[in-house]
Formats: structure tokens, sequence, C-alpha cells
């Protein structure tokens, strides 16, 4: 069984999809105005590991996740760099994509971007004029009469009466009826990008565009909308008042929020100098899973004070785990192996220890008791690995490529050492052996070259070999 926090119900509740077998999840995407911070991906990695629980689970996920490629702060951008909004969204629309896959997120099934859907943003504001739920204002804007929508404030437990009223942005910075009113369509400004509607040449406002969106791809129904706490009111909340007016439907069963990142127990800011970009961090030499095991680190509803020296904590974490699966691998192909029960660690590996995992990730991601488990169960390998013969190390490797699927440490990204590599520590480990140490250091460095590191074991026991990390590219 399956339990997540539903923040519109402010409870724990069993999952239970629209479809069986299969999930329709829209998480929000990023604002390409600029280079993705680590604040940002504490977020979009919480929602990758939703996603390969629910997979590893048997579901067929449908993920979209938007790109917000119109908005204030694109325009702005493009505006100061003087190029047009489709060169300067592009630049950091394909940084982000590349930040994905350096944190080793799965690609959503679709990413449309928002000013693709503009004439499905235009149909649903049609949809809310015609209901008298959407207005145009003296400005030729198109605004939403949130009076009009009595559930207004279900999702942020926010009352109209004193705390919506005005919120966002002045009552007279639009001419609009009510200060708790947004803005749908954005009439034309000069020199702003701008698309024709029935209402005259203009924009839509960001609340619009995850609807539309989400509605296109999905449905006018979905199983599970998550993105940061940031996003619970205005945006989420508007969304919500949108797409349920228009249709009458519930729009979304299950909403999931993620926490703020703190970093050194502060909010991050470019003026107190700890703002980082995931690009910042790479560029200071730490590696890409420490930083994903970082952003996973803690429950996504609880907060996460991310420190530089939490990283060094989570590289030496990530080391271990490639220094324990690497020393599976290296035990394959010997030539005899130690006798011991063929289903004991098959069992112990591939049964009820996994099967206890899931069951604290069905626990609305309980991440803090699987990583519990999942490191028992790397010290119990660790601690037996001269004791287990081929299935037993088979057995683990298959533990590792499946703790993959889950956390994406990309571990067992590779599942077996080059003829020439094996070759190469052979011969080390027989110049070790005739003390020719010398010739040991020069086949160490030619390994070396080749990708792999050396590991020597203790006295008795055979050196082995790991497959040095990918680097990755620093575009900026």
């Amino acid at each position: 069984m399956i339990r997540l926090h539903n923040t519109l119900s402010g409870k724990s509740e069993e999952f239970k999809p629209l479809q069986a077998n299969e999930v329709t999840l829209y998480t929000c995407g990023p604002t390409v105005y600029n280079y993705a911070h680590i604040g940002n991906f504490r977020t979009f990695v919480f929602e990758d590991l939703l996603r390969r629980f629910l997979e590893l689970k048997g579901f067929k996920v449908k993920h979209v996740m938007n790109i917000t490629d119109v908005d204030d702060k694109t325009i702005t951008g493009a505006a100061k760099e003087k190029k047009t909004l489709q060169e300067y969204t592009a630049f950091y629309t394909q940084a982000f994509l590349e930040d994905m896959k350096t944190l080793n997120m799965l690609s959503p099934t679709l990413q449309p971007h928002a000013t693709d859907s503009i004439p499905d943003m235009i149909a649903l504001i049609d949809q809310l004029i015609k209901k008298s739920i959407a207005y145009q204002a003296e400005d030729k804007s198109i605004y939403y009469r949130v009076s009009k929508f009595e559930r207004y404030g279900s999702l942020s437990k926010k009352k109209l009466d004193g705390n919506i009223a005005g919120a966002r942005v002045a009552v007279d910075e639009y001419e609009k009826e009510e200060g708790a009113d947004f803005v749908l369509w954005k009439a034309a400004k000069e020199g702003e990008p701008s698309w024709d509607s029935p209402w005259g040449k203009g924009r839509p406002g960001w609340h619009i565009e995850c609807s539309a969106m989400c509605m296109r791809h999905l449905g006018e129904t979905i199983d599970i909308h998550a993105g940061g706490e940031d996003l619970v009111f205005p945006h989420h909340e508007n969304e919500i008042a949108q797409s349920e007016a228009a249709t009458g439907k519930p729009f979304v069963n299950y909403w999931l929020h993620a926490k703020h990142l703190l970093v050194n127990n502060e909010k991050m800011s470019k003026s107190k100098g700890n703002f980082f970009t995931l690009r910042d961090l790479l560029a200071k030499g730490y590696d890409p899973m420490a930083i994903r095991y970082t952003l996973l680190s803690v429950h996504y509803r609880h907060s996460l004070n991310f420190t530089l020296e939490s990283l060094k904590e989570a590289r030496e974490i990530i080391e271990k785990l490639d220094n324990c699966f690497w020393a599976c691998v290296s035990r394959l192909g010997r030539t005899s192996y130690p006798a011991c029960d063929p289903t004991y660690w098959q069992n112990m590996i591939c049964g009820p220890a996994f099967d206890e995992m899931t069951k604290w990730m069905g626990d609305d991601l309980n991440v803090s008791a699987v990583f519990a488990e999942f490191f028992e169960i790397v010290t119990e390998i660790n601690k037996n690995l001269d004791k287990m013969d081929e299935q037993g190390l088979k057995a683990c490797i298959e533990f590792f490529k499946t703790a993959d699927r889950l956390f994406g440490f990309d571990i067992a990204f590779l599942e077996s050492i080059p003829r020439d590599v094996v070759k190469k520590l052979k011969q080390y480990s027989d110049a070790r052996k005739e003390k020719n140490f010398a010739g040991s250091d020069a086949l160490r460095k030619e390994i070396e070259k080749l990708g792999w590191l050396v590991k020597d074991g203790r006295p008795g026991e055979p050196s082995t070999v790991k497959k040095i990390r990918r680097t990755w590219d620093i575009k900026k």
C-alpha cells in the first residue's frame, strides 16, 4: 500500500490512481530566465524520486513537466540581453535539460512549452468568460473573479476576507474588480511579445499556463500534482480555481509539496553569498551524485539545511556505495568460490530486505527509514564479500541495479569490467606479489588512464577496481 500526504486534505491518504496501474503526474517545471538553483532542484529531485518509486511499484507513469518560457522574468531578461524571447529562453531551457541529465533525473514523458500552448490557454479563458467567471477590464486584460469560486482557499487554507484581497499585486495596479482577482490574459504592451486572441493582442498570465498544459496532456482530472511549497499560494490555488470552474470536475486528487531548502540555516540569497546553482557546485568540484543524495537525504516535507560540509559527507557515502558495488563485480569470474548456501544471499538481498525498503517508501516516501535499511544491507555485503559464491555476488549486483532504479545514484551504470582492465589488474597483482613495486605503480597509472581506480585489499585479499565516475561538462 502507498500512502501520500495530500496538501488539499492535510492528511496522509492511501493512494488510489484513477486508472489501475497508471498514474498521471504533473510537476511545475522551471521558468527559463536563468540557471536553476539548488532550491529548485530540491523539488525536482523529490519529484523524480516519487516517479521512480511509482514505476518500481509497477505503475506506468505519464509525467508532464512544463517549461514556462513567457512571463515577466523571461521578457525582461530577453529585453536586457537584446534577444528575442525564443533565443533567450532556448538557452536556459537547454541548460536546464543538461542539469537534469547531470543529476540523473528521468526525462518527463512530455515537456510542453507555454509558448506552444497559447491556443489551449485561449480556449480555457473563453470557457471562463462564457460562465461569467472571467471578465475583461478597461485595460483590455482578462481577469478571474475569485469571488465566484466558493472553494477558493481550500488548498492553502487562506480565507478571502483580509488574507487574499490585494494579494500578489496592488489593487490599483490593474483595473480589476477586486484585489483578489488575478490575471488570465495580459493586454499587449509596446515592445513585448504578444499573440492574437478574441480580446486583442496579449499574452497569458502565469497561472493559466499550467492549467491549460496539464489538462491538455493529462485530462481534466489527474492523479498527482507536485511542486514546491512556495507554489501552494497563489499558483496552485489559482490552478484549482481556473480548472474546476471551467470543467466542474476535481482538478487534482493528490497535491504534494516539498518544503524550502535553507543554506547554512538561512534562506538562500545572493546578498548573503549562499546562493548556489547546480553549476556553481560542479565548478567547485562537487560530485553530481553527492548533490543528488544531499537533496534526497531529508524527507520532502521537512526543511533541508544544505551545507557544503553535507556534500563532503554525501561524497563519502556515494564512494562507499561505489566501492561495495565494484567489489562485488571484481569478484565475479573467479575460478573457484567459497562454499555457501546458494539461496542465502538471493533471499536476503532480493527478497525481504528490498521489500522492507519499499514498505518505508510507501509511507509518504520515508527516506530516513529507507536509507537506514539500505546502508545496513551495504554494510552486511561488505562484511561477507569473501564468503559469497557466484550467485550471491550476482544477487548483490542486482540489488544495486534495483536501488539505482529507485534512488538514481547511478552506482551500477556499468555492470562489468572490460577485459583489458581485468588483464592489467592481474598483471598489477602479480607485480605486487613479486614485490615489483615500480612495475605495479606503472600498471596502476595505466589502469587509471583507462578510467578505473585500483583498490588494494587487506593482506591475503585480492585487489579490485572501480570505475571512475563520469566527468560533466560545465557550460556557463
